[in-house]
């Protein structure tokens, strides 16, 4: 494990232990507030990104840190987040989770250089798994490498919630999918679906919200992992571009075929 990512684990640990996990099961209600519609923010998300940034800042003190929620209270750190270099965070990632006290949820740190992600770090502080990639250099989960193969399942497992799916088009992609697909509920948490997907208990996933905190370090370490994470019109995901919408697969063969198969009929 190279250093920069042995300082990393460290300081997502500290955050788990001393931010997140004393607070679960156990959030007072006036830790908890409507963040948006369908999404709250509480206490833990506030004290683990603090710890975050202060020592992602120590460890690279030239990147600009782009939190989840100082993004949210200050929506013009966007802008840099196609800077030289870029620390990116989502301090609690499955906060609507954790506030009803269930999994799952982790911790997401991502770096980017000039708009692409350059590393990436999961972390699930109930079981300690801490997933990490480095561009050209593989995936790995608790210091092995792994290879995203997908799940084997003669119908590709497919992670779907239609109920967030765009309303226009929801009712197709259920006729298209149920027959030729075993279609499982998302864990509405990032931290938990790329490594669902790159572990083989999942095969593909679709993404409409593609937030840089979200999507940074899963991207990377799927794409590393042998997996291809990818806008509908196959360009690769960057952190720095307000396009919508990510196809996930765990190999590109299951990319290309749920492409083609939700490619509208030509007119």
């Amino acid at each position: 494990m190279d250093t920069l990512t042995s300082s990393v684990l460290a300081l997502v640990r500290e955050a788990a232990e001393r931010a997140i996990l004393p607070r679960y099961r156990s959030l007072q209600a006036h830790e908890v507030s409507a963040k948006a519609p369908d999404d709250v923010v509480t206490i833990a998300d506030h004290d683990s990104e603090a710890i975050l940034a202060n020592g992602l800042a120590r460890l690279l003190p030239d990147a600009t840190i782009v939190g989840e929620e100082a993004a949210s209270l200050n929506p013009a750190l966007l802008k840099r987040l196609g800077d030289a270099l870029c620390w990116i965070i989502d301090p609690l990632d499955g906060t609507n989770n954790f506030a009803r006290s269930e999994p799952p949820f982790g911790i997401l740190v991502a770096l980017a250089e000039a708009g692409e992600t350059i590393a990436g770090w999961i972390y699930d502080p109930l079981t300690g798994r801490f997933c990490h990639s480095t561009r050209g250099q593989g995936a790995f989960v608790d210091g092995e490498r792994i290879w995203s193969l997908g799940s084997g399942q003669e119908k590709p497992v497919v992670a779907l919630s239609l109920a967030l799916a765009d309303p226009r088009y929801a009712p197709r992609m259920q006729a298209l999918l149920e027959p030729r697909t075993s279609l499982v509920g998302i864990p509405r948490c990032a931290a938990e679906q790329y490594p669902r997907i790159a572990l083989g208990q999942n095969d593909i996933a679709f993404v409409n919200r593609t937030f840089a905190w979200d999507h940074a370090a899963g991207a990377l370490f799927l794409n590393e992992a042998g997996g291809r994470v990818a806008r509908y019109d196959g360009a690769p995901y960057r952190v720095d571009d307000d396009k919508v919408g990510l196809l996930v697969a765990a190999t590109p063969a299951l990319w290309e075929w749920m492409s083609e198969l939700l490619r509208p009929p030509e007119a």
